[in-house]
């Protein structure tokens, strides 16, 4: 598995889990670039836009753009990913704690 595949699956979980954190289960692609930065995943807002497109087109979020953003809100599928009922292959599985 190259790094590039690892931090890809891993910036993929994270952002299922900021957009699934948010009382209405949606975020916008500014704040997640500054989420990716705090675990260490510093990308343009591009490559954010790229992974949100690759979420979306999985059936994990739905995605519209908003201006320069775009803005994900999270399906039952990417619920379901979250609470580990299922797996969506390229996203990194969510640990059993919290």
């Amino acid at each position: 598995m190259t790094i590039d595949r690892l931090i890809r699956e891993e910036a993929r979980l994270v952002i299922l889990r900021a957009i699934g954190e948010q009382t209405n289960e949606t975020l916008n692609s500014s704040i997640l670039e500054q989420v990716l930065a705090q675990y260490g995943i510093f990308k343009p807002r591009a490559w954010v836009h790229g992974e949100m497109s690759w979420l979306a087109e999985m059936g994990a979020i739905t995605s519209i753009d908003a201006g320069s953003v775009k803005v994900g809100r999270l399906t039952e599928l990417g619920r379901r990913h979250l609470d580990r009922h299922t797996a969506i292959e390229g996203v990194k599985r969510p640990s059993r704690e919290a």
